[in-house]
């Protein structure tokens, strides 16, 4: 009924009462809902609290801990040999008094008890002016600085730099406390604007890493397996994309405002020919990506599968729970073979009787459940693509995305602990920084020193020595 006066003036009080509760109960649910619109809108916000959260530690059939190996031992170490010998009185077992059975156990403490020694170049410039018209003129060396003048003429070297750059894009410190790091570490005095305008110009197009960065979006495309996965970020408080793309050597990161197949395709290209681990996102699904050999992540589709199981009873449960047992078969099937305990023929023959399972288990018919039918469906129609066993037939492709769910990690907890890019000019910054050091923890184990001979004019290395 239309709310006018007029049809109000003829209500009855009790009808009036019941109209203003009924207006009372629909305003108190809107108000519930615009506070959960709110709560979404804020940054990263799923919308939704768990009401159990995940306890910590590692689950069960991860592997085990390893304990920390002994240091390795450089010509550059001071080393220091200690004996901790036992008592007198604590050689003999004081209830049956015999000799105790000695043996000898080696442990390590590691520390740095001064400073690295700093080197400082100190460089004298000629400078000549014209009396009349101002004309300037400076020396020349190989050691200065293009624009090592003014304020510019005291500058920190490669390898400072690299170190500071590290500790942020590298190892997660916010960049507010890498001055303070550094100052306590190495007593190198450092600003954070400084070192947020010295990334900027190394990264911008034209700038001293950007070409190594075009390079590795080159080389990606051109590898034979490729894994992607894309995570959320903001620029300037909006919303974007931070998408990732690995490989066993190298990885490279890019910030879209949209992540579409489109966007794929930018770092891939149109006519990529390798092989693509990726999620079950609908990036993936468009028809410029229909020719690409894929394998869809099969942990995704486990945890679909028992999403599905925990709602069902009876018979309803067959279904999921004969099909998860099959994709952990072929699972188990594929880390045998990285283990060394089979050969090539042997997987794939074993691989095509997993995959006749497959394709018994999902073939065309009708099951009662609604849900069993839908994901009938979804994982049926990726399996008759081939997306499915790929790893079957080709055991290089992993069965699941994991490489690139570790390889977004830490951008995941930078994103938490930061407000991700304040504009385009700091999003494209943390991308190329993101990529190469990435990359250079993938080739090589002292990133650092990697690092530094980029920022010297090196070209990216293919591999380190240890």
């Amino acid at each position: 009924m239309e709310l006018t006066r007029e049809a109000l003036q003829h209500l009855s009080k009790d009808a009036l009462i019941d109209i203003i509760l009924a207006m009372n109960v629909r305003l108190q649910a809107l108000e519930a809902e615009v506070r959960e619109l709110k709560r979404a809108k804020a940054p990263f916000s799923k919308g939704t609290r768990q009401s159990a959260p995940k306890k910590p530690g590692r689950r069960a059939g991860q592997g085990l801990f390893k304990t920390r190996p002994a240091p390795e031992i450089k010509p550059t170490d001071r080393v220091i040999e200690v004996t901790a010998p036992l008592a007198a009185d604590d050689r003999r077992c004081p209830q049956c008094d015999v000799p105790l059975v000695t043996t000898a156990e080696v442990v390590t403490s590691e520390d740095m008890p001064t400073q690295a020694v700093r080197e400082i170049t100190r460089i004298q410039v000629e400078v000549g002016v014209c009396p009349r018209c101002g004309l300037r003129r400076r020396g020349q060396h190989a050691k200065l600085g293009a624009h090592q003048c003014g304020a510019n003429a005291h500058q920190v070297g490669p390898r400072v730099l690299a170190h500071a750059l590290a500790l942020h894009y590298d190892s997660g410190l916010p960049l507010r406390r890498v001055p303070q790091v550094m100052a306590q570490t190495t007593g190198i005095t450092l600003t954070q604007s400084a070192l947020s305008q010295s990334a900027g110009k190394l990264c911008e197009d034209g700038g001293l890493l950007h070409a190594h960065y075009t390079e590795l979006r080159s080389r990606v495309a051109g590898s034979a397996v490729v894994n992607t996965d894309d995570t959320g970020w903001r620029v300037c408080a909006t919303l974007a994309f931070l998408m990732g793309f690995f490989t066993d050597d190298t990885a490279y990161y890019q910030i879209r405002t949209r992540h579409r197949h489109q966007e794929v395709l930018e770092v891939l290209g149109k006519d990529f020919g390798g092989k693509l681990g990726t999620d079950r996102g609908k990036s993936y699904e468009a028809r410029a990506m229909d020719q690409m050999a894929m394998q869809k992540c099969l942990s995704h589709l486990l945890k679909n599968l028992s999403e599905v199981a925990a709602r069902k009873s009876g018979r309803a449960k067959v279904f999921s729970r004969e099909l998860k047992a099959t994709l952990r078969e072929a699972l188990a099937h594929w880390q045998a073979y990285q283990r060394g305990e089979c050969g090539i023929e042997s997987y794939r023959e074993r691989g095509r009787e997993i995959a006749a399972k497959l394709d018994h288990q999902l073939r065309e018919r009708a099951l009662s459940d609604a849900d069993n039918r839908r994901l009938l469906r979804g994982i049926a129609y990726q399996h008759e693509r081939g997306r499915l066993a790929l790893f079957l037939k080709h055991p290089e492709i992993a069965p699941t995305n994991n490489r690139a769910e570790r390889g977004l990690r830490p951008a995941v907890i930078a994103r938490k602990i930061s407000q991700c890019s304040k504009n385009e000019r700091g999003a494209q910054t943390y991308a190329v920084m993101k990529t190469l050091f990435t990359t250079l923890r993938l080739r090589c184990t002292d990133t650092v020193s990697a690092f530094a001979s980029l920022l010297r004019g090196a070209s990216l290395p293919t591999a380190c020595a240890g």
